[in-house]
Formats: C-alpha cells, sequence, structure tokens
C-alpha cells in the first residue's frame, strides 16, 4: 500500500435529481464553512472596538474617574488601548480559521463540561501549572531552553502585574504621613496593606520593575545569544520576527535598570533622557505584541483548552476513550474523538486527504517517500 484507500462517491443514476448539498454556511461533516474576509475583518474591528471601549471604562472607573490616574502615565495607558484593540482583533481573527475555530470550541466544550469535571476534576489546575506556568513541554527539547523562557515568562509576568495596574490607576501608594516611611497600597481606592518604605517588604514592592528586568535580561540574552551561535536557529530565523521582540524586551529592561541607577547614584542625573526612551520602547512593544512573535502569548492558553480535550478523551469510558492504531503499522495514534476533530479540521480547509489523519508520522513520510520513487523518480530513469 502506498496511499490511504479513497472511496469513491457513488454517481447518481442518469435522470436522477443530484443529491442535495449542504446547507449554506455549513460543511459536509455539519461544522460551519470558512468565512469571507470582509465578513471576518468586519467581526473583528467591532470586537476590538467594543474590548478598547471595555478598557476605557475599566480605566476611568477604575482609578475612580481619574483621581488616581497619574497624567505622566497616559503614554502608557493609551498604548495599553491599542494593545487591547489588536489582540481583540488579531484574536478573531485567528479563531475565525477552521482549525483554530475548532480547537477553540473544543477547549471550552471541555473546559465546561461536568462530566469532564467529574472524571478528573484536578487535571485544568494541573495543566495550567504545567503547561502554562511552567512549560514543561519546552524541557523535553532543551533544559536550558526552558530555564531562560521561564526566565522571561516570570519576568514579563511580573512586570505586567505592576505596570498595567499602575499604568490604569489601579494601584496607589500613599503616605499617612507626607514624609514616609509608611506606606499604603491600595487597590481602586480600598487600602490592602501598609508598609515600611525602609523594611524588606517595601524593598520588595518599590523594586519589583528591577526584578523582573534582571530577569527578563537573563532569559532574552540566552535567546540572543542562541541565535547567533546555534546553526539551525540561524537559518530560520527572520530579524523583524525572531529578533526584535528580544531586542525591545532588553532594551526595555536594561533602561528600566538605569531609570533607577539614575535616581540612586547620579541624583537624577539624565533621568529625563532616560524615561522618554523607556517610554517609548515600552509602547512601540505593546503595540507589536498583536502583530508579531509575542502574539503567542494570547494564542497559548487556547491550546490548554486542547490539551483538556485530549485527556479527558483517554479518560472517557462506554468505547469514546478507544486509541485508534495506525492503518499500516497498526500503532496506537491517539483517542478517535481527537482524530475525528483532526479529519474535520482538513475537511473544512477542503485538504482532500483527510485520511491521513489515521496514519502515524513515521508510516506518513514512508508512504510519502514511496510515492515519490514510483511517480517522481521514474522520470529521472
Amino acid at each position: 500500500m502506498t496511499e490511504p484507500p479513497q472511496t469513491a462517491e457513488p454517481s447518481p443514476p442518469s435522470g436522477a435529481a443530484p443529491a442535495p448539498g449542504p446547507a449554506p454556511g455549513v460543511t459536509a461533516d455539519g461544522g460551519p464553512s470558512p468565512q469571507a474576509p470582509a465578513a471576518v475583518r468586519r467581526r473583528a474591528v467591532l470586537a476590538g472596538t467594543a474590548v478598547s471601549v471595555l478598557l476605557i471604562l475599566a480605566i476611568v472607573f477604575g482609578s475612580r474617574l481619574l483621581r488616581d490616574f497619574d497624567s505622566a502615565l497616559l503614554p502608557y495607558a493609551v498604548a495599553t488601548v491599542f494593545l487591547a484593540f489588536g489582540v481583540a482583533y488579531r484574536y478573531t481573527v485567528w479563531i475565525s480559521a477552521p482549525g483554530a475555530r475548532r480547537l477553540f470550541r473544543q477547549g471550552w466544550r471541555s473546559f465546561f463540561s461536568a462530566a469532564n469535571f467529574r472524571r478528573a476534576p484536578t487535571a485544568l489546575p494541573r495543566m495550567i501549572a504545567t503547561y502554562l506556568g511552567f512549560q514543561k513541554f519546552l524541557g523535553a527539547r532543551s533544559h536550558a531552553r526552558w530555564a531562560a523562557h521561564q526566565l522571561l515568562f516570570w519576568g514579563c509576568l511580573l512586570a505586567a502585574a505592576i505596570t498595567f495596574p499602575l499604568t490604569w490607576g489601579w494601584f496607589t501608594f500613599t503616605s499617612a504621613t507626607g514624609s514616609g516611611p509608611g506606606y499604603e497600597m491600595r487597590i481602586w481606592g480600598f487600602e490592602i496593606i501598609g508598609f515600611d518604605a525602609l523594611g524588606f517588604l517595601g524593598w520588595l514592592m518599590f523594586h519589583g520593575l528591577d526584578i523582573a528586568a534582571v530577569l527578563v535580561i537573563a532569559g532574552a540574552a540566552y535567546f540572543l545569544w542562541r541565535r547567533m551561535k546555534d546553526r539551525g536557529a540561524i537559518t530560520g530565523q527572520r530579524f523583524a520576527y525572531d529578533l526584535v521582540p528580544l531586542i525591545a524586551l532588553v532594551v526595555i529592561s536594561v533602561t528600566g535598570l538605569l531609570l533607577t541607577f539614575s535616581s540612586i547614584f547620579l541624583h537624577g542625573g539624565g533621568y529625563q533622557f532616560l524615561a522618554v526612551l523607556h517610554m517609548v520602547s515600552v509602547v512601540f512593544t505593546l503595540i507589536y505584541i498583536p502583530f508579531g512573535k509575542f502574539f503567542h502569548i494570547v494564542q497559548r492558553p487556547a491550546a490548554v483548552g486542547m490539551q483538556l480535550f485530549k485527556y479527558t478523551s483517554r479518560r472517557t469510558g462506554e468505547g469514546e476513550g478507544e486509541v485508534l492504531v495506525c492503518r499500516r503499522c497498526h500503532e496506537p495514534i491517539d483517542t478517535a474523538p481527537y482524530v475525528a476533530n483532526l479529519r474535520g479540521t482538513m475537511r473544512d480547509l477542503d485538504l482532500g486527504f483527510d485520511e491521513w489523519a489515521e496514519y502515524c508520522p513515521r508510516c506518513k513520510r514512508v508512504l510519502r517517500g514511496a510515492a515519490y520513487l514510483d511517480h517522481v523518480k521514474k522520470g529521472f530513469k
């Protein structure tokens, strides 16, 4: 066997009416058909506008009608509004594609399934921790890459958790005496914690961004070094897609550390120039996120839903969790629901060879090689 079996479509008898096709907007297997690009763009613009308006309202009301909003941080706040629009626009376009739409639908279906929760109540928290938090799948490729990615991930997460609420006026630090050292941290005007600015907790509060910058610099430096030394990375890398994000993270982190250095050791010397440079680099990066490599940060949670779908389908009883075997070598491939989902996606894309989903990767390579020898190499004999 050199290719998967094809099932012929029976032709209608002479004089018979043609078989009715699928309803408009529906594929042959009952799934939604790919939508027109113009309709997708319109819905994406509406989604982006709605999310941006909601963020603006959240900034206004979260800062107590702008009483806690720092006007010096206005460029950052404006950049986050553009970020919200771009993320919503790109995400809407992404999940409109057949493959992403199926992944998105199956992920949410598994997430809200009461039966899945009864069968595996700890599956979702474990996958969030291992797949999103600690990214164990990267450790299988390289322990060094995993460690560097962890530094980048937790550094960026810490910086975002501090910067965004401060930028929006949600966090405020006030001194009851006006001169310190006692400070209060307030969220939406409500006091959360009081601390001594000269103590260890106070140092952590006021230097959290410096800690995040050190983590990001260490992780980004490794990936920049790897992209200059690793032959596989050099071959396929693109400057704007692969190097610019790392350079932007390094610039943000270095200028942020220099701001602290200037205020402590230089008595504010060069602070204004560094502040403008830092602001420009942050604003550029925030606007770049939806349209560059950083967009995988937004996509990754959807993959958790697909992992949950695969995990719960393996644990399903009554035959639904049956693992399909390869047609050629009879080695296990994956569960029947997962393979059926993959075949449905291939049919949505009109690829015309969804039967290949029932072959293991090794047999696919063997069959492709055999087909090449049979149909291509003949011309060179």
